[in-house]
């Protein structure tokens, strides 16, 4: 099904771009073709290396859209996105939603991972930017907020914008990874106590991108929008 979609609903839609005489086609990718979790943040010369189905078919995307330009003479951009917040968030981020609305005591206070997350409002100016700058031909791009967060500095955020409490306490990482495979929520607790960092500096040097959202207005916001 991801290849389906994601590999050739991608090389059909930029061949019926072509033909339909669209200039430039802006692909959003994901930062999981580069994989799970960054020892130090991603650049654009790193080799990508997706680790599971939908990373490796967005990265298999990229690859059929190159395929169509070089046929079509077609315009690309690639943007590569980490976890995408705002109002009509889903998946993860909903339930992190859900879960700061909630208020349970959550163990996590101990972690120091850093995690690039990007703002719906920021990650569609980059798009506006990509669609016209001339430079941006050709280019693939990380797209981030400003700052990287840590799993508790986040969820801080994402509770203040509730206007609810942060119950955060400290519990040694080993025993949350532990509970985590007990539970059969390994890939989860994976995602909250690993770094998935990616660097900023490519499209701000080569097109002066820089975010207009910090993340207190995105979750300000996704605040509004969110009704639990």
């Amino acid at each position: 099904a991801f290849n389906s979609v994601n590999t050739e609903g991608t090389a059909h839609l930029a061949q019926a771009a072509a033909k339909a005489g669209i200039r430039r086609f802006v692909y959003l990718s994901t930062v999981k073709v580069m994989g799970e979790h960054s020892d130090a943040p991603y650049r654009e010369t790193d080799t990508p290396r997706p680790d599971g189905p939908y990373g490796a078919s967005k990265l298999a995307g990229e690859r059929a859209l190159a395929i169509a330009a070089a046929d079509t003479g077609l315009e690309t951009v690639i943007l590569r996105p980490p976890l995408v917040y705002g109002p009509g968030a889903k998946s993860n981020f909903l339930t992190l939603l859900k879960i700061c609305h909630a208020a349970p005591p959550l163990p996590f206070s101990a972690v120091q991972n850093r995690r690039s997350i990007i703002y719906l409002g920021n990650l569609v100016d980059a798009i506006c930017l990509c669609l016209t700058a001339d430079k941006a031909a050709g280019e693939i791009y990380f797209v981030r907020d400003k700052d990287d967060l840590s799993t508790p500095g986040l969820i801080r955020h994402v509770a203040a914008a509730l206007s609810r409490p942060a119950r955060l306490f400290p519990a040694p990482v080993g025993l949350i990874r532990l509970a985590g495979a007990i539970t059969g929520k390994s890939a989860a607790i994976s995602i909250l106590l690993s770094d998935l960092q990616i660097d900023k500096e490519k499209i701000h040097g080569q097109l002066g991108w820089t975010p207009p959202f910090n993340v207190v207005q995105g979750l300000k916001e996704t605040a509004a929008w969110f009704s639990p």
